[in-house]
């Protein structure tokens, strides 16, 4: 998603233009179609919309059930344990981000195997759990580079790594 300027190096979150964000939100209101459906998913998440977020995930995955594939499935679940994460659910989201890693992982999908353990690095990172951050996002990173990603990408797999390395030692992130 084109929206994302950046990502904040103490939360790891994801840095937007809340104005263009809100606007596309509109844009795309009455659209069903999965991919519109998770965007818009996406778009509440980060508008701090969190009600409305877990309200449409859930129909989303859903929808992934009835009408996609079984990675679309998966695609939707973690963006859904995303929600869970950021309404402080983090047990919740680890569960369910551990087992979209697994399946994709089984699978042999690399580069959704590396979203779900990258969401897994940053929920447990939400968590305070800034060794299993580290070691959930490092998987990530093998799985990127497995999966030919771009090296922006991997770059933003460094610093997360990075930063729940700092954490983990008790270094200030951004000294």
């Amino acid at each position: 998603m084109g929206y994302i300027k950046g990502y904040d190096p103490e939360t790891l979150r994801e840095l937007v233009d809340k104005i263009e964000c809100a606007q596309r939100l509109v844009e795309i209101e009455s659209q069903r179609s999965l991919p519109a459906l998770l965007e818009r998913v996406w778009l509440l998440k980060v508008l701090d919309q969190l009600d409305d977020a877990l309200k449409l995930s859930d129909e989303s995955v859903r929808v992934a059930r009835m009408a996609g594939t079984r990675k679309d499935v998966l695609r939707a679940r973690v963006l859904h344990a995303t929600i869970l994460q950021y309404r402080g659910a983090y047990a919740a989201a680890e569960q369910e981000l551990a087992t979209c890693a697994s399946e994709a992982e089984g699978q042999g999908w690399a580069s959704i195997a590396a979203f779900a353990y990258q969401h897994h690095g940053k929920n447990a990172y939400d968590a305070g759990d800034f060794d299993e951050a580290r070691t959930s996002l490092k998987q990530a990173l093998f799985l990127r580079r497995e999966a030919g990603a771009a090296d922006a990408e991997l770059e933003v797999a460094l610093l997360a790594i990075e930063a729940a390395e700092k954490r983990r030692t008790g270094q200030l992130v951004g000294s």
